[in-house]
């Protein structure tokens, strides 16, 4: 495709209306995929503000200004539910939020650009502007890419910039199905869209936030406060629309979980926390989810992280696994990082049978079979030339 490659397309129209929309909507549904990006605003609050939707077919490219007054995204809803239209995105989690919390259902059937990239050996979470290059030829001009959407009008130039993601789309997504079609590589990208379609991986459990602060401690008590507390600021946050760290940060969480202040006095001296915060509505409700941590009974505190049982791994073992994780996924062409996450090599090398995606499915065709063998003295690693080869042990 020449670098000029949007000028296959129209003028892109800018959508205000919705009768216009839902004639949009309309034709689009005759298509067998439209290609949908989005632009929004989250900088300062906790749920994403859905400024602008991007939508292309072969034909047409539109950018619906989602912040127009009275327009109504229904016919917007079920084109993304209509099973006979496949969505296309790049990068699509963010996305697929904010269309889930619209219209209370995740995009069906999907497919991810990003993701059919890294299963075609082009790295890990290419971006989007080198993917376009080296499929299509064509330049992403990212001038506009920090703009305030949620400012109107909307200029000619922001319009212009969030079309051409949708009309480069088009080209990226039939450049890799063909290549994956080719290589048999499709269920491949089936498999990890399943997850992506799956509305609890956008729904986080207030209750199970405090595992994302990876607290360095056995004690039982201070984890069943961090817990509590870190439950608390997930659904203030959300109640007051503002990010979780401003509410209070990680650290500040940390910390008065380990000291479970009783008053407000107490819960000024934490880092972060003003006298005002302490002593005003907010810091009440945090004192009570603290108190109520405290009155937990034993067996109903969070179980302190469990040690694996004999010695852990060794570190060599562990760097052999990443060893034969690159050499197999040059071999295959796929991203490394979407195949096995060094937690994954961590348990491989620490357990004996773990419950992990890279034992099932392609993955473990692709590395987890041999890694087995490599850990278990059936396969060893060589040096052919300048690459890594396996060789099989004798029994």
């Amino acid at each position: 495709m020449p670098r000029n490659a949007r000028a296959e397309f129209p003028p892109p129209i800018l959508v205000t209306d919705t009768a216009e929309l839902d004639a949009l909507c309309g034709r689009l549904r005759t298509q067998c995929f439209v290609t949908v990006d989005t632009e929004f605003m989250r900088e300062r609050t906790y749920w994403p503000e859905l400024c602008v939707v991007q939508l292309a077919s072969e034909d047409e490219v539109a950018v619906v200004d989602a912040l127009a007054p009275g327009l109504d995204l229904a016919a917007l809803g079920a084109l993304l539910a209509d099973p006979a239209v496949e969505k296309v995105f790049h990068a699509a989690r963010q996305d697929i939020e904010i269309f889930l919390l619209r219209f209370g259902a995740v995009p069906r059937p999907l497919f991810d650009t990003q993701v059919a990239a890294m299963v075609a050996g082009f790295g890990d979470q290419v971006g989007y502007d080198s993917l376009v290059s080296a499929l299509t030829g064509g330049h992403i001009d990212k001038a506009h890419r920090f703009s305030d959407w949620a400012a109107r009008p909307l200029s000619p130039a922001q319009i212009s910039y969030a079309a051409a993601d949708v009309t480069h789309l088009r080209r990226v997504y039939e450049h890799l199905r063909a290549r994956l079609e080719k290589e048999g590589r499709l269920e491949w990208v089936a498999e990890e869209m399943a997850l992506l379609a799956e509305p609890a991986t956008y729904r986080p459990d207030p209750e199970l936030m405090w595992e994302r602060l990876r607290p360095r401690t056995s004690n039982r008590r201070m984890l069943g406060t961090l817990r509590a507390i870190a439950a608390w600021r997930e659904r203030e946050a959300q109640r007051a629309n503002i990010p979780r760290n401003r509410m209070l940060k990680d650290e500040t969480l940390l910390e008065i979980a380990a000291t479970a202040p009783e008053t407000p006095e107490q819960l000024a001296r934490a880092r972060g926390v003003t006298r005002g915060f302490a002593e005003g509505r907010i810091g009440t409700s945090l004192l009570a989810a603290v108190a109520e941590a405290k009155a937990l009974p034993e067996d109903a505190l969070p179980p302190a992280p469990i040690a694996r049982d004999g010695p852990r791994a060794s570190p060599a073992l562990i760097q052999l696994l990443k060893v034969l994780l690159a050499a197999k996924c040059e071999q295959h062409r796929v991203a490394p990082k979407l195949v096995a996450s060094s937690e994954d090599i961590d348990r491989l090398a620490s357990e004996d049978t773990p419950d992990s995606p890279i034992l099932r499915g392609w993955r473990h065709d692709v590395f987890g079979a041999d890694a087995q063998a490599l850990k278990h003295g059936r396969m060893a690693l060589g040096v052919l030339g300048k690459r890594i080869r396996l060789i099989e042990v004798p029994g």
